[in-house]
C-alpha cells in the first residue's frame, strides 16, 4: 500500500501540509526502495532519510504549537515520540533481517502510514482549528 495525500489529510496550515505532502513522498521511497530487489543498504539509507524529515517535521510542529500556546503540545510530542520509537525498531528489524522483507513492508503500512492518517486527521487538524479559532475568536 502507497500512502497517498488527499483532501482528508488537509489541515489548512500550508506549511504543514507541505511537508505532510513531503513526509507521505519520503514513505512512498521507502516502499519503493523494499519493493527495488530487497536492497538492503538502500532501505537503510531510506529510513534513515525518512526520520530526519520527520524530525524537522515534528520540530516545526511543536514549534508552531508553542507560538499558539497550543494547550495539548504535550499530548501531541507523546504522540510524536510514539512515530519516532516505531521508526527506531524499523531500523533494528531492517538492520537484523537480510532485508527489508514482507514483515518489514507490513510494519510500515500498519506503523507508519496508518499511524501518519490517524495522527494528521486528529491531533493536526486540532491544532489546525484551534489556529483558527484564536484568530477568528472577535467574529464569535
Amino acid at each position: 500500500m502507497r500512502a497517498e495525500f488527499d483532501d482528508t489529510l488537509v489541515t489548512g496550515n500550508e506549511m504543514i501540509d507541505s511537508q505532510h505532502k513531503e513526509l507521505i513522498a519520503k514513505i512512498n521511497g521507502l516502499l519503493d526502495s523494499c519493493e527495488a530487489g530487497n536492497d538492503k543498504l538502500a532501505a537503510v539509507r531510506t529510513l534513515d532519510y525518512l526520520a530526519e524529515y520527520t524530525d524537522f517535521h515534528f520540530t516545526a510542529e511543536e514549534k508552531l504549537q508553542e507560538d499558539l500556546a497550543y494547550p495539548g503540545l504535550k499530548e501531541h510530542k507523546e504522540e510524536h515520540n510514539k512515530l519516532r520509537k516505531v521508526v527506531d525498531e524499523l531500523h533494528e528489524m531492517l538492520v537484523e533481517e537480510e532485508g527489508p522483507t514482507e514483515s518489514f513492508v507490513e510494519q510500515v503500512n500498519k506503523n507508519v502510514i496508518d499511524w501518519l492518517y490517524r495522527h494528521i486527521k486528529g491531533f493536526d487538524r486540532s491544532v489546525a482549528e484551534y489556529k483558527f479559532m484564536r484568530g477568528n475568536s472577535e467574529n464569535l
